[in-house]
């Protein structure tokens, strides 16, 4: 089978091409390579593909129309795994235009050329900073979702609209799927594992933002990968019998699921975890709660289950010993 993996230079975007590869299909993966972070992290993504003769890489910005038009009228994809966007609740308030470019008119460019190329299932990651102000915990797609605190959450649920629009109007069969704080080997530099086992390792202080108090339903790469990899071959179907009870499903061909590991963590044992993979304790400074952060995610994930039948695993002492391993390694 013929995919399109967009974001494949990004964290989870290489993670689940490789799977695909692994699986005999063929990838085209693109990127934009932007230098939100350290480019050569992307390269040395990029490098773990590179051996596999069913992958070729285009370099290619989502928000150029032609571009994206050109690129699946030529290539005529069967699937599409819609990864790629501009990152980041912090950033989202220093540099808002860069999340309508990637995120709005980079999705719409997705829409565009699945309709016009019949692509049987599109695949695409939202967030679980849709969430925003909902107070429910865990947090449901059957939950409404309209008070984000972010642009970049904001963006997400724009998203997800759209891709209903589309599924309704074109019978594109559109799933969305709500990551809930993805760290892993090769992960982003501006999250907080990276941040907090760099500079244990480095004997600088860490920033603990309001004052430790707060949770994440952190959830290991592998077990994001898993989700993608099984999710992808359940397409949904309209379903005749909704009657707007939730919105997580439709009389059209569309679906959300939430893919997180069900278990949040407080923030200190999270920190705990890294610093005895690192074998150091860490110098604490106490901070506030910053714009755009929410005190606590956690998911539901019994709708991703019944569909998939699989459930993350990782517990975060296990996942932070591979991440500070990897890192040890690399830097």
């Amino acid at each position: 089978m013929k995919y399109l993996v967009t974001g494949a230079a990004g964290f989870i975007g290489m993670y689940t091409a490789k799977r695909l590869l692994e699986q005999g299909h063929d990838v085209v993966g693109i990127d934009n390579l932007n230098d939100y972070y350290d480019v050569r992290l992307k390269d040395y993504r990029l490098a773990q593909l590179a051996p596999y003769d069913n992958f070729r890489f285009i370099k290619l910005d989502l928000a150029d129309r032609d571009g994206m038009a050109d690129l699946f009228a030529k290539e005529q994809f069967q699937r599409v795994i819609h990864l790629a966007a501009q990152a980041g609740v912090r950033y989202s308030l220093q540099n808002p235009m860069a999340y309508v470019d990637s995120n709005l008119t980079g999705h719409m460019t997705i829409l565009e050329g699945c309709r016009h190329h019949k692509v049987e299932h599109l695949v695409y990651a939202s967030s679980s900073s849709v969430y925003g102000m909902n107070p429910k915990i865990p947090f449901s797609t059957s939950d409404g979702v309209d008070h984000p605190v972010s642009l970049y959450a904001a963006t997400k649920k724009s998203n997800e609209l759209m891709s209903h629009a589309y599924s309704h109007l074109y019978d594109i069969p559109t799933t969305g799927l709500r990551f809930f704080t993805v760290y892993g080997p090769a992960g982003r530099p501006d999250m907080a594992p990276w941040l907090f086992t760099d500079a244990i390792l480095k004997g600088e202080p860490i920033k603990v933002f309001n004052n430790g108090q707060m949770q994440r339903d952190f959830t290991y790469v592998d077990d994001i990968v898993e989700g993608v990899i099984r999710i992808q071959d359940v397409i949904p179907k309209a379903d005749l019998n909704w009657h707007g009870t939730d919105p997580a499903m439709s009389s059209a061909p569309y679906r959300v699921y939430n893919i997180g590991n069900n278990q949040p963590i407080q923030l200190t044992e999270f920190i705990e975890a890294i610093e005895s993979a690192c074998g150091k304790e860490a110098d604490k400074i106490y901070l506030p709660m910053q714009p755009g952060d929410v005190p606590r995610t956690y998911a539901d994930i019994d709708s991703l289950q019944q569909a998939t039948g699989f459930k993350p695993s990782t517990t975060i002492q296990e996942g932070m010993k591979r991440f500070v391993d990897w890192f040890k390694g690399r830097y």
